[in-house]
């Protein structure tokens, strides 16, 4: 991988169509490049910076800020102890209804939640024409962020009929799990995805920067007899997250 990056980085420097005057950037871009061609598989080490120094012949500093522009990105993140390493992106097929445990499980991540409200309260003019309740009906709402591992990757508010599930605290992480014990796990569902720009508290709480790129997906599921079970705003990482959809003709 270090020859590939040294080989793009010497095309790049004598390349006039990207000619860059700043030796950071032009790594930078040289690293951007080898990520999006796959000569560098995610979850992989880049070269050490003393290393990328020596084969580049550039300074420590100027290999320093490349690598940092590219850990704000989300397309490196850093391990304290372990070294630099090719952000690994979570792909989420759009054509199985799963839960966010189930997608993290099958990837060998662990998930887990920290709640911020687990209660029960009346329905909300919003959430009674989302779910289809009348007035003074009573809901339960999970609002919690998500991680994979030790890394936030969501934020999710979800809200449901309390004549489904009686008791917030019957959710410890998946709220399927919990609907599929009371047989009532959803068998369809309607979502609307938007980019969006996260705002100051939705980045604090997912560990990246103001204005970061991300991902709002609205969704409605249904059990078979039509009835709204869950209704769920969620704001997931754009630089971790890839939505994919398979499309047929008729």
């Amino acid at each position: 991988m270090e020859a590939a990056l040294a080989n793009e980085y010497r095309r790049i420097c004598r390349d006039p169509a990207t000619h860059q005057p700043l030796a950071y950037l032009r790594l930078r871009r040289a690293i951007r490049n080898i990520v999006e061609h796959r000569d560098i598989e995610p979850g992989q080490a880049l070269p050490s910076e003393r290393d990328l120094s020596q084969a580049l012949k550039l300074s420590r500093v100027t290999v320093r800020k490349a690598i940092a522009g590219l850990v704000e990105e989300g397309l490196l993140t850093q391990r304290h102890g372990a070294g630099t390493f090719i952000a690994e992106r979570i792909v989420k097929p759009m054509s199985r209804l799963t839960s966010f445990t189930e997608d993290l499980r099958e990837r060998g991540l662990s998930p887990r939640s920290e709640f911020f409200e687990r209660g029960i309260g009346e329905v909300t003019p919003e959430e009674s024409m989302a779910l289809n309740l009348s007035p003074g009906s009573l809901v339960v709402r999970l609002h919690r962020v998500r991680y994979g591992q030790d890394e936030p990757l969501a934020i999710e508010r979800s809200v449901v009929p309390a004549s489904v599930l009686p008791d917030p605290l019957l959710v410890h992480d998946s709220l399927y799990e919990a609907l599929e014990k009371l047989n009532a796990r959803p068998r369809r569902a309607l979502q609307r995805l938007r980019a969006v720009s996260l705002n100051a508290q939705q980045a604090r709480l997912l560990h990246v920067n103001v204005g970061s790129a991300g991902l709002s997906i609205e969704r409605r599921s249904f059990l078979d007899d039509g009835r709204v079970v869950e209704f769920t705003c969620s704001w997931y990482r754009g630089d971790i997250y890839d939505f994919v959809a398979e499309l047929q003709t008729d």
